[in-house]
Order: structure tokens, then C-alpha cells, then sequence
């Protein structure tokens, strides 16, 4: 038995990210390891910016989205206040 997965139309554009193509371990490290691997495939990802809005929008806690570490976006939250 095959199962499609649903895709809602607002988070269509996951499937064309870059990320998705190369596995979440470089965008939810361990504590403490580096992100820098994250950032770099997040730079040349198209729907960066996509991503960085959704994760913003959705209080996204954890793992880097649209090129930003946890800490940098909670430093462009309080900036943006």
C-alpha cells in the first residue's frame, strides 16, 4: 500500500528547498556544533527567504531556517518589535 503525503498549499514551497534535498542533520545540530554547513546551503537555497518568513511567523524555537540560527532570530525578533 502507497501512501501520498499531503502537502498544504502554503507549505509547498518546503519540497523545493534545499534542505530537503540534503537531510535536517546540518539544520538541527547537536548542541554547541556549528551551523556553519546550514548557512552555506541556506545561502544558496531559493526559497530562503520563504523559509525565514515561515519560521518567524511560527515561532520556530529550534534547527536553523531561511540562513538564521536560533539566536539570530531571536535577535531579529527584538529588533523588529
Amino acid at each position: 500500500m502507497h501512501i501520498d503525503t499531503i502537502t498544504s498549499p502554503e507549505l509547498a514551497w518546503q519540497q523545493e528547498a534545499l534542505c530537503a534535498q540534503t537531510g535536517a542533520d546540518f539544520f538541527f545540530p547537536e548542541p554547541g556544533s556549528s551551523v556553519r554547513e546550514a548557512k552555506r546551503i541556506c545561502g544558496m537555497c531559493p526559497i530562503r527567504a520563504a523559509c525565514l518568513e515561515y519560521a518567524m511567523d511560527n515561532d520556530e524555537r529550534f534547527g536553523v531556517w531561511g540562513g538564521l540560527s536560533e539566536k539570530e532570530r531571536l535577535e531579529l525578533r527584538r529588533t523588529s518589535r
